[in-house]
């Protein structure tokens, strides 16, 4: 995935953690889902044929589907009020593809596979939600995906500009360390802060 496609991920991750605290509407939510999964799917296609056919670089810009897919599917089941079941399962999947891209990812990039397990825990929680009915998870999953949104993407995508992003064994160390946090952050947010109030529509 690009910087860019990354630092889009995080603002719409961001906006889908104000929408599961209730802080938005899932009207909005879903425009702003279809904007950044279409980007998402356009870019890594035409990345896939500058590949040329080197399964390398089609594996890697495929990893970019399962985001843009993802945004389509919230944006299309948003705005039509779809129960978002299929969703859920699809998430699923998705969870389980990104163990796999977060197992490949440790060879070279440890901190970025590190990444790549926060992200399978978030669509776990999309398909406990969304498939299971767990509702009471809703406010956790507003909170990690909330403040997720920053350290999994927007930090990464703009130390990725600045050419300095960690690679070492150190780094995904600390990254471990900080995605623990995050989820006990999240927790605890959850507890205290369960909504966010919904602002008054402007006259």
């Amino acid at each position: 995935m690009t910087t860019l496609g990354l630092l889009f991920v995080g603002a719409v991750l961001f906006v889908n953690g104000a929408w599961f605290l209730g802080a938005i509407s899932a009207r909005e939510a879903g425009v702003f889902n279809l904007f950044v999964g279409a980007m998402q799917v356009v870019l890594p296609t035409l990345a896939v044929v500058a590949a040329d056919g080197d399964l390398a670089g089609v594996f890697g810009a495929g990893a970019s589907y399962l985001f843009g897919f993802t945004y389509l599917y919230v944006g299309i089941n948003n705005l039509m009020g779809n129960d978002g079941r299929g969703l859920g399962w699809y998430s699923l999947f998705v969870a389980a593809m990104a163990l796999v891209f977060g197992s490949f990812s440790f060879a070279d990039d440890p901190v970025f596979g590190v990444i790549w397990f926060v992200w399978a825990v978030m669509w776990l929680l999309f398909f406990l939600i969304l498939a299971c009915g767990t509702t009471s998870l809703m406010a956790f999953t507003g909170w990690l995906i909330l403040i997720g949104s920053h350290l999994t993407c927007t930090i990464p995508a703009l130390l990725g500009w600045r050419g300095a992003w960690p690679t070492s064994t150190t780094a995904a160390l600390w990254a471990t360390v900080i995605a623990v946090a995050l989820v006990i952050v999240s927790a605890g947010a959850a507890k205290v802060l369960p909504r966010l109030p919904m602002p008054e529509p402007a006259a």
